[in-house]
């Protein structure tokens, strides 16, 4: 028998959810484990957008939809950018997706013809480096400073004749940083006197604590060469509904178009009627749920600092990128043998020598997990 597709198998599997079904395999067999390694809120969707998808199934919206999306989350997706975001937005440069995932799939396909380059600022998201091979472009891992976690001049040196797009993440998962304006600027300098485009996944923008979210479209010429993923997942606590968006130049918007016709066609029809609600809902929920995670972020900051353990500037998302001592595959390893805390590596993140801890759980299971580490640490 001819042997399967090369280009999957020099894919890894996902290390979160590798972890997390490792986490979860542990608690089915008897050991109390606390999984702090994938990143999903711990709270229900709101009851408001729950309705609005049960009304929708009940008034027979169960069948196809159109191939972007349905008209009204598109003119709300168009409308939310234009007063949140800084830069315009039609209807026509957004299509909803099956999860930010799929958006940012279906942009490298539009984007990279085989063998285009693509900067991928590390630490870095799991599954960019996958899109992007899956799509026939190449990986190029630039590393940004281990303090600010802030591109400086040395981006530079990562643009080749074959570069042809920069994915951007802020608030960045893993490390919870937030790109300055400084830094986007930057960014943006770079990809139009080199004539480039940008990724820039801004899913977790609404957890933010004490800085300031900018989008990469807002700055001088850039909404014609940058691709705006977003979606409902973190913000709205809708990680099981898929629902995700891009906002794109028509061009490529239309590419990604032809991507989702002749793949998912579309997303879940009565699942968009509740992404209606989430944006033209109330948005209390979403401040509840961000001064939440602010909480627990202050708990595990300073338990942190207590175990004299060093983390990333923790600005956004809800995560704590950790430095270790050795090999942090090896750390984690110990971590969940001995004190049943999973966390992630940071060598999923491209970044060896740190761990990202999810502090998406409960405060009580947060105080157990800090306690538990702490013992094996001391």
């Amino acid at each position: 028998m001819k042997p399967p597709a090369d280009k999957i198998r020099q894919i890894p599997p996902s290390a979160t959810i590798e972890i997390s079904e490792k986490a979860r395999l542990m608690a089915a067999s008897g050991i109390d484990v606390i999984s702090l390694s994938i990143g999903e809120p711990d709270f229900d969707t709101p009851s408001h957008i729950i309705d609005a998808a049960v009304t929708a199934l009940r008034s027979g919206k169960t069948h196809y939809a159109p191939g972007r999306g349905i008209p009204e989350l598109l003119s709300a997706i168009a409308y939310k950018t234009e007063a949140e975001g800084g830069f315009s937005c039609s209807p026509d440069n957004v299509i909803v997706t099956c999860g930010a995932k799929n958006a940012i799939y279906e942009a490298c396909e539009a984007v990279l013809n085989p063998g285009d380059e693509v900067i991928i600022l590390d630490p870095s998201w799991v599954s960019y480096e996958p899109c992007v091979l899956l799509a026939g472009g190449r990986p190029v891992h630039h590393p940004l400073e281990k303090k600010t976690f802030q591109p400086d001049d040395t981006l530079l040196e990562a643009v080749t004749d074959k570069t042809k797009m920069i994915i951007v993440n802020s608030p960045s998962n893993p490390s919870g940083s937030v790109l300055e304006r400084a830094s986007l600027k930057l960014i943006a300098d770079l990809c139009q006197d080199h004539d480039l485009y940008a990724l820039s996944d801004e899913i977790y923008e609404k957890l933010i604590y004490g800085q300031t979210h900018y989008s990469l479209a807002m700055f001088p010429g850039m909404d014609e060469r940058t691709i705006t993923i977003n979606g409902f997942s973190k913000a709205y606590a809708m990680t099981g509904w898929r629902l995700g968006y891009a906002i794109a130049p028509k061009p490529i918007l239309n590419l990604m178009n032809i991507v989702q016709q002749h793949t998912i066609s579309h997303p879940t029809t009565f699942a968009m009627y509740g992404g209606v609600a989430a944006l033209t809902g109330s948005q209390a929920c979403v401040e509840e749920m961000r001064c939440e995670f602010e909480r627990r972020r202050s708990l595990v900051l300073n338990s942190l600092m207590d175990m004299d353990l060093p983390y990333a500037p923790a600005d956004g998302a809800f995560y704590a990128f950790i430095k270790v001592e050795g090999d942090d595959d090896v750390v984690a390893g110990q971590w969940l043998k001995k004190a049943h805390v999973a966390v992630t590596p940071g060598v999923a993140f491209n970044t060896p020598g740190w761990i990202r801890m999810s502090y998406a759980a409960s405060m009580d299971q947060l105080r157990i997990a800090m306690d538990r580490i702490a013992g094996i640490i001391s």
